[in-house]
Order: C-alpha cells, then sequence, then structure tokens
C-alpha cells in the first residue's frame, strides 16, 4: 500500500508459493520481501525469485533489523535491506533500484 500511494504499480502476494506463480505469469521490475511468509522465509523466496528472474532484483522490507539480517538477505541475492518501520527509506531504496534498473534497460 506504501508503493501504491507513491504511483507504483503493486501486486502483492500472501506467501511464497503466489509470489513464485506471479513471477512465472508476469513481468516485474522489483521484487519485495519481507524475510517471514507463512509458507516459507523470505530468504529462501528470494533465492528461487532470482533463479526464475535473474534480471529482476529483490530488496526487502522487514521487521528483522540486525545486521545479521541485512547480510543474510545480501547473501540471499538481495540489492537492499530496510528494516520496517522506516518508510523513507524503503521509498528511497526503491526508487534507487528502479532508476538504476532504468539506467542499464537503456545503456
Amino acid at each position: 500500500m506504501l508503493l501504491s500511494q507513491e504511483d507504483y504499480g503493486v501486486n502483492t502476494a500472501r506467501s511464497a508459493q503466489e509470489a513464485l506463480q506471479l513471477a512465472a505469469s508476469q513481468e516485474f521490475d522489483l521484487y519485495v520481501l519481507d524475510k517471514r511468509l507463512p509458507d516459507s522465509d523470505g530468504l529462501t523466496l528470494c533465492q528461487q525469485l532470482t533463479e526464475i528472474t535473474p534480471n529482476v532484483p529483490c530488496m526487502f522490507y522487514s521487521g528483522d533489523a540486525y545486521e545479521i539480517h541485512r547480510r543474510q538477505a545480501i547473501d540471499a541475492g538481495a540489492v537492499a535491506y530496510v528494516a520496517k518501520p522506516d518508510i523513507e527509506g524503503l521509498i528511497d531504496n526503491v526508487r534507487k533500484v528502479l532508476s538504476e534498473r532504468e539506467c542499464a534497460a537503456t545503456a
């Protein structure tokens, strides 16, 4: 909801399985994940999404705020990690990742 208020098109998934189905059926510019999911964990989902859509970056927005959590996410393939409730950090990182992606697409 936060990102849709910033005029981003947003699709949501309530589980890792639903996210994988969406990723297989649609094109996305960015995945924003939480570490905690009802049927898996965000780290595993990040690895799976990176395998099936290697050109789409993943970032985390999670309540797990310690450095170890950020390191685990980066090791799983994420390009950024923002701890909740840093809404400005989330929006800034989404803008940054998408602008870098646009630059890479036009190069």
